[in-house]
């Protein structure tokens, strides 16, 4: 394996939920249009799609230009009934592994799903096990400090009724968390 392996975290992504919330993903639907990527403000990339949910066999029709050459090809979308009774869930086929997949990934030049390319890794499976833990600690700490500003917000309502509320309770769970935090933590993981 590389001493710098490819990250699914830096790749281009190409979401069912992106396509859902661009409004064109839909029942009996044809709808074509833009899926643009940016990064710290700055356009990475786009893609042309048109999306066709009328046809016994719906997909997805990609087009864009992968280091200067044009790429167009369909991607194969299947769904099941929602387990909450309304409409359906949408996934991808992949048309390389042909397994269901609601992410696909784009890191040969090909929106594929992640399992087709090899030595790939997220961010967070190149730490070790002690910097996962300590980012978890880190994290609760910081979710604490947010909860606890959330509380003591203007309008926040801690009780009705006389009674707490759950976003009360949670929220305190979180600050409760974050009191684990000691200064001896945060020189240790500034120390290293």
């Amino acid at each position: 394996m590389s001493m710098f392996p490819t990250l699914y975290d830096d790749a281009l992504k190409l979401s069912i939920a992106t396509l859902k919330k661009l409004g064109y993903l839909g029942e009996s639907r044809q709808a074509n249009g833009t899926v643009i990527w940016n990064r710290n403000g700055r356009s990475i990339g786009e893609i042309g799609v048109y999306c066709d949910t009328v046809r016994k066999t719906p997909y997805i029709e990609l087009n864009y230009k992968y280091k200067d050459e044009p790429r167009k090809y369909k991607v194969q979308l299947v769904s099941i009934p929602s387990n909450l009774g309304k409409g359906k869930v949408w996934y991808f086929l992949c048309p390389h592994t042909k397994k269901r997949c609601r992410i696909l990934y784009s890191i040969t030049g090909y929106f594929l799903h992640r399992t087709a390319f090899k030595g790939c890794l997220y961010e967070s499976q190149t730490k070790s096990k002690k910097q996962r833990s300590d980012i978890k600690l880190f994290d609760s700490y910081l979710k604490g400090d947010e909860a606890y500003q959330k509380i003591l917000s203007k309008h926040f309502k801690t009780h009705y009724a006389g009674k707490p509320t759950r976003r009360y309770l949670k929220l305190m769970k979180l600050v409760e968390k974050g009191k684990d935090f000691t200064l001896a933590d945060f020189e240790r993981l500034l120390l290293g």
